[in-house]
């Protein structure tokens, strides 16, 4: 095991693969915001800050 001397032969990932996975990771984040976002969409926003 070695250690690579040059940094940019340290990790190498083509470019289209690398916007791959950004996009991936961008749709992965909308998914998960989609229920909570439709759930607060639907509150009564003067009954949600009101405290008894």
């Amino acid at each position: 095991m070695g250690v690579a001397r040059d940094s940019a032969s340290a990790f190498a990932m083509p470019p289209a693969q690398l916007a791959g996975v950004a996009l991936a990771r961008l749709a992965a984040g909308a998914v998960a915001g989609l229920r909570p976002a439709r759930r607060a969409a639907r509150l009564d926003v003067l009954r949600a800050v009101a405290v008894e």
